[in-house]
This record gives C-alpha cells, sequence and structure tokens, in this order.
C-alpha cells in the first residue's frame, strides 16, 4: 500500500524557495519606501514593487518556477492554466521563453486588458465562467481532453516556492532601507489573498527566517474565501465573489494553501473594502505615481486600517504591490470612491426651500463650515414640487478636512433649517444616485426654464458672484455640477426668466464674463429634464 506522502514542512519550502527558478525571466524589484504615506501614517511603509515585473505582476516567478521543472515530454505536449489574468501572462511569458504551448483559460469578467496581454505573448486563450472557480472547471476538462499538463496558479509547492522568493528579497532589501542600529527593523509583512499562493511562500520563508516578522493576510470583504475556510477549519465555497478586485476573486482556496495559512504561520487576517482599495490606489500614485490594480492596493489598504486600529508609530511594514494590470477605464471609478474611502469627501441630501434667497443662503452657508471653507466636488439641485410646497432637492460632496466630519457638517446644516441626509456611507448613493438626480419641473412652476451650460473658474467665490449678479425675479431651477479636476468646472443650470426679460438676462450672461452656451433646445434635455 503506497504511503501518502508527508506535508511540506517550513523547511522544506525554504530549501525550494533558495533553489527556486525565477530569474530567467522575473527580475529583482525593489522595495522603496513611500515617504508621503508614512509621514502621514507615523510608520515606515515599504512597497515592494511587484507591479514593475515584465508582466506587471508577480505571478510569473511561480508561472515559471512550475513549468522550468517540467519535462521535455510535458513541454512538449504543452501546458493549461485557469487565471483571472496576472498567472495566464506568466504562464504564457514563461511558454514562450521555454517554446512550450499555452492554453489559457480566463473567466469572462477579465479585464481586456489582461485578456489582450495574454494574446500578446502568444497564449490560446479561452474565456469561460464568471469566476476564477468557473474557469478552472473548465480547464481540467481541456487539460485531460488534448493532454496538456496544468499549471495551477496557486495550489502547486513549485508555484508557491517561486511567489516565496518575493519575501527572500524583502528580508535582503531592508537591511540596505535605514541607517544605524535597528534600521533592518521589519514588524510586519502585509500580503493580498486569493487562491493562498503569494502567501503561503511569503510566510513559510518570514518564519523560517525571521519568525518575529508578522505575516499579515489581506482579503476583500466580499472575496474572503481564506478567511472564512480558516475561521471554520475547512476549506469553504464562496456562493459569489465581488469583482472589483478580480486578481483575488476566489471562491475555493487551494488544498495546500489553506494548509498553510492554518497552520499558524499567518499571524493576523485582515478584510478592506472597495473604497479603502481605491484610497490605497491612489497612496501608492502619489508615492510612486504608479497605478497598481486593487489586488495590487489591497496590502496598503490594510496597513492603514492596522496603524489606525492599534495606534501604531514608529513601527516599519511591507506591502506587495503584487500587480499593475489595470483597464483605464476603471480609473474613473477608482478616482471617485478614493475620496471617499479616504473620507476626503462627504455626501449629503439637502433640502431647501423654494423661496427667494434661500439657494443662495445655502451656498453661503458651505462656506461658513466650522473648521473652514470645504471645496464642493459635486452639486444637483432641482425643484420639485411636493404636495405642500415647493422645495429644492440638493446633493452635494464636500472636502473634509478628516475622516468622521460627515456627521458635524450634517448637523451644521439642520441647524440652518435645512433637512440634512447624510449620505457618505450609502452605497446607492456613491454608487448611483449622484448621477441621476433630476426630474422634470412641473408645468405650472412659473416662467419658462432656460438652460445653459457655463464654465466656471475653479476658484472660491466663482458661484457666488454669478448669484449675486442675478436678478432678484429670476429662479433657479435646476444646477449640477462636478470637481473634473480642472482649472474649471462644467455647470448645467436651468433659469426660470420672464419673457420680458430677455434683453436683461442676455446683459447678465455677459457681465457674467464665464463662457456659456444655451440648451434649451437640446433634444436630451427636453425628454428628461423638462415637464
Amino acid at each position: 500500500m503506497t504511503q501518502a506522502p508527508q506535508p511540506l514542512t517550513p523547511a522544506d519550502y525554504l530549501t525550494r524557495i533558495l533553489n527556486a527558478r525565477v530569474y530567467d525571466v522575473a527580475v529583482e524589484t525593489p522595495l522603496e519606501r513611500a515617504r508621503n504615506l508614512s509621514a502621514r501614517l507615523g510608520n515606515t511603509v515599504l512597497l515592494k514593487r511587484e507591479d514593475q515585473q515584465p508582466v506587471f505582476s508577480f505571478k510569473l516567478r511561480g508561472a515559471y518556477n512550475k513549468m522550468a521543472r517540467l519535462s521535455a515530454e510535458q513541454l512538449a505536449r504543452g501546458v493549461i492554466c485557469a487565471s483571472a489574468g496576472n498567472h495566464a501572462q506568466g504562464v504564457a511569458m514563461s511558454a514562450r521563453k521555454l517554446g512550450t504551448r499555452a492554453v489559457i483559460v480566463m473567466p469572462t469578467t477579465t479585464p481586456q486588458l489582461k485578456v489582450d496581454a495574454v494574446r500578446a505573448l502568444g497564449g490560446e486563450v479561452v474565456l469561460h465562467g464568471d469566476s476564477y472557480t468557473d474557469a478552472y472547471g473548465h480547464s481540467v476538462e481541456l487539460e485531460k481532453a488534448q493532454g496538456l499538463t496544468f499549471v495551477h496558479p496557486f495550489d502547486d509547492p513549485d508555484v508557491i516556492a517561486g511567489q516565496g522568493t518575493i519575501a527572500m528579497e524583502i528580508l535582503r532589501q531592508v537591511q540596505g532601507i535605514g541607517q544605524g542600529p535597528g534600521s533592518d527593523r521589519l514588524d510586519a509583512v502585509f500580503v493580498a489573498i486569493g487562491g493562498g499562493g503569494l502567501i503561503s511562500g511569503v510566510a513559510n520563508y518570514i518564519k523560517a527566517v525571521r519568525p518575529g516578522v508578522k505575516v499579515i493576510g489581506v482579503q476583500m470583504n466580499d472575496s474572503d474565501a481564506m478567511i472564512r475556510s480558516v475561521a471554520a477549519h475547512q476549506r469553504v465555497t464562496l456562493a459569489d465573489v465581488g469583482l472589483f478586485s478580480d486578481g483575488t476573486a476566489v471562491k475555493l482556496v487551494g488544498e495546500e494553501t489553506f494548509r498553510i495559512a492554518a497552520s499558524g504561520l499567518v499571524d493576523e487576517f485582515i478584510t478592506v473594502d472597495t473604497d479603502a482599495v481605491c484610497a490605497a490606489i491612489k497612496d501608492v500614485f502619489v508615492d510612486t505615481r504608479s497605478i497598481v490594480e486593487p489586488a495590487g492596493a489591497l496590502a496598503v489598504a490594510a496597513i492603514k486600517q492596522y496603524a489606525a486600529a492599534r495606534g501604531t508609530q514608529g513601527e516599519t511594514y511591507a506591502a506587495i504591490l503584487c500587480g499593475a494590470n489595470m483597464n483605464f477605464d476603471r480609473l474613473r471609478f477608482v478616482a471617485e470612491r478614493a475620496e471617499v474611502g479616504e473620507e476626503r469627501e462627504a455626501l449629503f441630501a439637502v433640502t431647501v426651500p423654494e423661496e427667494r434667497g434661500s439657494f443662495r443662503r445655502f451656498c453661503e452657508s458651505i462656506g461658513k463650515l466650522p473648521g473652514g471653507a470645504r471645496s464642493v466636488t459635486e452639486f444637483n439641485y432641482r425643484m420639485r414640487d411636493s404636495a405642500d410646497a415647493r422645495e429644492a432637492q440638493v446633493f452635494v460632496g464636500l472636502t473634509t478636512w478628516k475622516p468622521g466630519e460627515s456627521a458635524s457638517i450634517a448637523e451644521f446644516f439642520s441647524g440652518l433649517g435645512f433637512s440634512t441626509l447624510d449620505l457618505t456611507h450609502n452605497e446607492i448613493a456613491k454608487e448611483h444616485l449622484r448621477h441621476l438626480v433630476g426630474g422634470r419641473l412641473g408645468t405650472g412652476s412659473g416662467a419658462p426654464e432656460r438652460l445653459l451650460r457655463i464654465v466656471f473658474p475653479e476658484r472660491p467665490g466663482a458661484l457666488l458672484k454669478f448669484l449675486s449678479l442675478m436678478q432678484p425675479n429670476w429662479n433657479i431651477s435646476l444646477f449640477h455640477y462636478r470637481n473634473q479636476g480642472a482649472d474649471y468646472g462644467r455647470i448645467l443650470v436651468g433659469m426660470q426668466v420672464p419673457d420680458e426679460d430677455d434683453a436683461a438676462f442676455s446683459q447678465f450672461l455677459g457681465t457674467l464674463g464665464y463662457p456659456w452656451f444655451e440648451e434649451t433646445g437640446n433634444p436630451a434635455y427636453r425628454l428628461f429634464l423638462r415637464g
């Protein structure tokens, strides 16, 4: 009777990592101090720049280490893998280096950037399913049908050993970061977890060489299969996974990676949410002028959360920036949510009574907020008729000086007589409502409405200048503004102006001195905003 092989020990993995073949294709990436983030947190934050690998991800290490150990017969038949994108590129590049065929099964949700990159490297892409687990099931079928060798993205000792070379580099590089006694201090390494291959390699090496350094695993709060599995003492399959961090969207972790993560080598696990990851992407950009993908920012988001929860000062943390395969179109979402994730933006729904001067009074109140005036990041205003009276609903975004300010700002507005609802942590408001505020103006709402597009300079007082030049009998019925991060803001405004005031209105626009465009005849306006 054949005896089952004994599980590999940290010493076994240490030997495999020291002998890993990765540098035929991978490079030793820098370990850099994040100066701005370190200063903000009062702790030294080191960034392990795996985003600088030839395929912009650490996955190349494990894929090549596995494939370089295949027999000539296996290489002749070709290899197959399932991957959300980064492992796929690693396998494709390794196959090109080793002269073998590579079939890559990817979820249909994989960003097009990663699909195109795999094809450019010579990989044969097959799209199947909504997650890694779906793609994996299909790849197993193709493996048997075509006699290919499967290269697992995480649940393989050779793959794990290849990823472990990152920890080997970190412990060597940290000795050159500081100066004087204690210059090699390293309190914890933060590691993103999808299937668990990266943290398995990192934990085995660090605990074998410097057991005093903590290894902290990080998962998205909507893709936390490893954390749930460790808590349940058995592998747990998630019914669904979030897709924002597609690089860690794994429903079921590996058998070997689960064994390692549950063995005590990982000191702690942390979950982070989408807003925190978006804020971390911005933090990395500020310090490096590089953009990492969501999975690549998980470790930075966790460091911020860890330091804040414990109030640490003077410690040294390393974050592995594990990938940078980001679709450019996603940056719009990331930039918007980063401000909320860092609580640098607060969102409110404010009801303003539709009476003379109330809109201006609300705008002036923003400049009187405790702690100093805030920049307006978004402003939607639409007059409406209610059962009892006419009023206007305002959706407004404001910059904040520190986290947790939104409640006091809402209280300030309410104290001035403006009914206010704090929407800063409202998911529907953040994701959808801010783009949907509007509605039709009732047919009995007074003078005719004219719609204008106006280019405002992004400086304090520009809006108040506009309001002060208006005649008292003109009414603002719609107002929409979004900060675009430029020197000029683009505003859409609806104004009720009596027909007999046409000449005065033209003079007003000329005096204003801002570029403007009449949109009253725009068909989109007539369809969606006009009664």
